[in-house]
């Protein structure tokens, strides 16, 4: 129930968000506030479809992700077999990210379509133990239907940020007063904002929880905290290249950088709070692997 909440807030949030663009839009370009607000929440609806029920072959997509068999790669097959086990979770498909940036991520509407992607840099920047604590981390958000919000939440910002831009642009040639063109700059920045903030308000808080509960379930909270150091210090060198910045709450660790006002907006913890807390756990718990 709380999730389905979170998600209706969510779609409420694109359609509002777009239909402030749509009113922008039409009464700069056409003087019709009304058909540009209809236009833009029709559009929203239309998104809104589609990220529920095909925002997770989005990700997948736009990352190149492949998914493979036990035979592919029998090592991601085993780890993630074994901590399915220990959750008492059916497994996911698994998929591979070509490129040497070490993260991972999971996506998926439910436990059916669940998709547990890592990239091939991950596979070689991590022992056993730590790549156990990544992928039950991962397996948690699963267990907890984490990945429909958050990939939804990412689709979302991604075609705000989009729609924002592409209304800017087209004011640059428009021919309306500047005071027209003025409000649709103000719009165009605070809108693509908006849409951040509406995944950070889902998306720190849900790294704390998958980093607890994946390291209570293979019982080793110092191993993910580890791999968390290592992937770290990993993508600060080497930011991921491909993909939108919009999706980078999916990840374990943020795989893009920015500089300036973004540190702001991060969509993740800082990792020093993080393996803070997971040493904390292990203290508290006696699971000192």
């Amino acid at each position: 129930m709380q999730t389905t909440l979170r998600l209706m807030a969510l779609f409420g949030a694109l359609i509002g968000l777009f239909m402030l663009i749509g009113w922008v839009v039409g009464g700069l370009f056409f003087d019709d506030w009304v058909t540009g607000t209809i236009v833009f929440a029709a559009l929203a609806a239309v998104i809104n479809f589609a990220s529920y029920f095909y925002s997770h072959k989005i990700v997948m997509w736009s990352y190149k992700a492949k998914v493979v068999t036990q035979a592919d790669s029998p090592r991601l097959y085993n780890v993630v077999n074994k901590v399915c086990l220990k959750a008492n979770m059916p497994m996911p498909k698994i998929a591979i990210v070509p490129t040497p940036t070490p993260n991972a991520f999971a996506t998926g509407r439910n436990e059916k379509t669940a998709v547990v992607a890592a990239t091939e840099g991950l596979l070689t920047a991590l022992t056993d133990d730590e790549l156990e604590g990544v992928l039950a981390h991962e397996m948690a958000h699963i267990k907890d239907k984490d990945m429909l919000l958050m990939t939804v939440a990412a689709t979302i910002a991604g075609a705000i940020s989009f729609a924002a831009r592409m209304a800017w642009w087209g004011s640059l040639g428009s021919r309306r007063g500047n005071g027209n063109a003025l409000l649709l700059a103000v719009i165009a920045i605070t809108v693509p904002i908006a849409a951040i903030l509406i995944r950070l308000a889902i998306s720190r808080s849900r790294e704390y929880k998958a980093d607890k509960e994946g390291a209570l379930m293979i019982q080793r909270p110092l191993a993910l905290a580890r791999a968390l150091e290592k992937l770290e210090d990993a993508n600060r060198r080497r930011p991921l290249t491909q993909g939108n910045p919009a999706s980078a709450s999916l990840f374990i660790v943020n795989p893009f950088r920015g500089g300036g006002l973004m540190t702001v907006f991060m969509t993740h913890p800082p990792i020093a709070t993080r393996v803070r807390k997971l040493e904390q756990l292990a203290d508290q718990t006696g699971f000192i692997g």
